[in-house]
């Protein structure tokens, strides 16, 4: 059996589908979208045309969609930006989680004197209230920012409502989405946020593609300065491949959305089963309002280290958690936060299903899985 890959929360593999609409663009339709003649304006149509499908996927406008490298980028657009316009006027408050992205905690972390950040709580499931949000809320709040969905354990925050709460008080809204978009419905008018982020290698598009959603009537200082490419606010020459690429990609997670998150969740429940049949394992985050292909596991007396080794070596590939956090030393902030004692969150892998994920492999698997641990369990006696 090829070797198996469990840890799409990481990063996906480029659909077939999506690579045969970027090709084109590489070598035959190879134009600048700046140019005025026929190659440039071949290109600047297929930009065009993917910043449509990607608007439709999330309930937006084309004008809305501002293309980046990632959600990392994108994250720290909104950050960056409207702190320093905070800080022209003397300052200000920000709201977000314990359990974000390193991408929104250490931007956060990176900010000068005069921003000042709350960091809130979540529950034992890794969720974060509403009403934690609106209690924190200060006169001179600009912004709260809270992921859609957690990249580790997979809960799905309550967006909607704390959209709600940061419309209602006039306060900025932002959401690190990376995570859902392409995996469970996303809105933006229903969710009432003002900004939210994504990244094309979520999603089976290809890496170092991503957008940025600014609702209109709101404003950002340019990321990156230079000519006037995405309507003045991210100078350079646009990565037409790419931005193909995610189109394509969020027009078939449009089309096919619903299908399969209902089979990567029967999958994964099915595999959360079988595993419970080994002594000691537990689930991490909900088993309702999470995303369809995650499965968070602690497992008692394994150091997750040694068991993703013996995994690999077996053939199959998952985390422990954030790609962005591999190599630390620090136990997971994520379950850290949901109340885990470091030792127990030592233990914990991430399971990731995906589009291409079979019942065979899941089989396969749960097998290995029962061996490595058993293995590991014996020699350590």
């Amino acid at each position: 059996m090829k070797p198996v890959y469990l840890d799409y929360a990481a990063t996906t593999p480029v659909d077939a589908r999506v690579l045969k609409a970027m090709l084109p663009y590489f070598c035959e339709q190879y134009g600048n979208p700046s140019s005025l003649y026929s190659f440039g304006r071949e290109a600047r149509q297929a930009v065009g045309q993917a910043r449509r499908q990607l608007a439709s996927l999330l309930g937006a406008e084309p004008d809305e969609i501002f293309f980046t490298s990632g959600g990392s980028e994108s994250d720290n657009w909104v950050i960056r930006s409207l702190s320093e316009e905070a800080l022209r006027h003397g300052g200000g408050h920000i709201i977000t989680t314990k359990v974000e992205h390193h991408a929104v905690l250490r931007a956060c972390e990176a900010l000068p004197s005069g921003i000042e950040v709350t960091y809130l709580d979540v529950d034992s499931e890794g969720r974060v209230q509403p009403e934690a949000v609106e209690s924190s809320l200060r006169p001179d709040t600009f912004l709260v920012s809270v992921m859609a969905a957690n990249n580790e354990v997979g809960t799905i925050e309550p967006i909607a409502e704390i959209g709600a709460i940061c419309r209602a008080h006039g306060v900025f809204f932002h959401t690190d989405a990376v995570q859902a978009v392409g995996h469970i419905p996303v809105s933006v008018k229903e969710w009432q946020v003002d900004a939210l982020s994504l990244s094309g290698h979520k999603l089976y598009g290809p890496k170092g593609i991503g957008a940025l959603y600014l609702r209109r009537g709101h404003k950002l200082a340019p990321f990156i300065h230079g000519g006037e490419q995405e309507r003045g606010l991210r100078a350079g020459t646009e990565n037409t491949a790419g931005i193909v690429g995610l189109g394509e990609a969020a027009a078939i997670a449009a089309a096919e959305l619903a299908e399969e998150s209902a089979r990567l969740q029967g999958l994964r429940d099915h595999l959360f089963e079988k595993l419970l049949e080994i002594p000691g394992v537990q689930g991490n985050g909900p088993r309702e309002g999470r995303l369809p292909g995650n499965l968070n596991l602690a497992i008692d007396g394994v150091d997750h280290e040694t068991l993703l080794i013996r995994l690999d070596l077996m053939g199959f590939a998952v985390s422990a958690g954030s790609a962005c956090s591999a190599g630390s030393l620090e136990p997971s902030h994520v379950l850290t936060a949901m109340g885990q004692a470091p030792a127990r969150a030592a233990t914990a892998i991430r399971v990731t299903l995906g589009r291409f994920t079979t019942e065979e492999e899941i089989e396969a698997f749960s097998q290995a899985l029962c061996q490595a641990v058993h293995d590991i369990r014996r020699q350590a006696v």
